[in-house]
């Protein structure tokens, strides 16, 4: 089991400048709120202005002296993802915090703007991209990290490398599992990459255990959810976006973390509670796999980093 860490525990983060995607809702909402609390800094990178322009007020209404500021960032458009990058450079010189946060998660079938896989262009692709343009400003950066969020979604999943645009079948969970999987190994394999390079710069995953969000519509967040699926959540006694959010509060600001770990609930089966290091997802690190899917990201989304 943990040690009962919350937010009461978190240092505070003055001078800490984090950058979290999907902060509009549910866990990215929670960690935006958490970071504001402790006098962070925070970007939030979203995809729909209109609501994170009513978090933002929220946000500042809670925490008065809150510095927020809203950006405009859309994972599934790899040119957004290069017009969010170069609009923060214009406006700020370094980052402390990354938090890979947002995805959708089984939605129909669809293709991003750049033709990948939605949830696998998204959730991976999307996140792998941005973190290689934001990885420069973090490099002289102490205690600089990068939190990348995965999911209980990984039991059992694969990597399907003759199908990842799903042209020969899909199956929304089977893609959602998969793409959640390449959070996890592209995290860890990240943290091997700056180890490499000699960068001060760590990487660790994280994952929330079964928080009750907006995830649990239909994928987007964008039709609330249903009688039934209420239901089906409560079966699976899902615990809220606030305790979910712990594990990467815990991953992006623990002092004894040293890279590479994944943090996840101490509850059994990592479905609920407080935040521990869990080591069950050893067995998946295969390095082959990893350099396999580190290579192909690359060469799908045009950045190249820490080679």
């Amino acid at each position: 089991m943990g040690n009962g860490w919350t937010t009461d525990r978190m240092p505070d983060q003055r001078g800490t400048r984090v950058v979290i995607t999907g902060a509009s809702s549910g866990i990215g909402y929670e960690t935006a709120r958490a970071f504001a609390a402790k006098n962070a800094e925070v970007v939030l990178a979203i995809r729909n202005m209109e609501k994170g322009e009513t978090v933002a007020r929220q946000l500042k209404h809670e925490y008065p002296g809150a510095a927020l500021n809203l950006m405009k960032l859309d994972l599934s458009d790899l040119a957004s993802i290069r017009r969010f990058a170069e609009e923060y450079r214009q406006t700020y010189d370094s980052l402390t915090l990354l938090i890979n946060n947002a995805g959708v998660m089984t939605p129909p079938y669809q293709r991003t703007k750049d033709g990948f896989e939605l949830q696998f262009g998204s959730n991976h692709l999307g996140h792998f991209a941005l973190t290689g343009l934001m990885l420069p400003l973090m490099a002289n950066v102490p205690s600089s990290r990068v939190v990348t969020l995965s999911s209980t979604a990984i039991k059992g999943a694969a990597i399907d490398f003759d199908n990842l645009d799903g042209s020969k079948g899909y199956k929304k969970i089977k893609f959602y599992g998969q793409s959640k999987l390449a959070n996890l190994l592209f995290a860890r394999e990240l943290n091997a990459r700056l180890q490499a390079s000699g960068a001060s710069t760590v990487s660790l995953g994280s994952h929330p255990g079964r928080a009750n969000t907006n995830l649990y519509s239909l994928g987007s967040g964008k039709q609330q959810v249903g009688p039934l699926m209420k239901i089906v959540v409560k079966l699976l006694r899902t615990q809220s976006a606030g305790m979910g959010a712990l594990p990467t509060l815990y991953a992006a600001t623990h002092p004894s973390l040293a890279g590479g770990e994944y943090v996840g609930p101490d509850g059994r089966g990592g479905n609920k509670g407080y935040p521990k290091v869990d080591g069950s997802v050893l067995t998946l690190y295969d390095p082959r796999l990893m350099s396999r899917l580190w290579e192909v990201s690359e060469s799908l989304t045009g950045i190249s980093y820490l080679s």
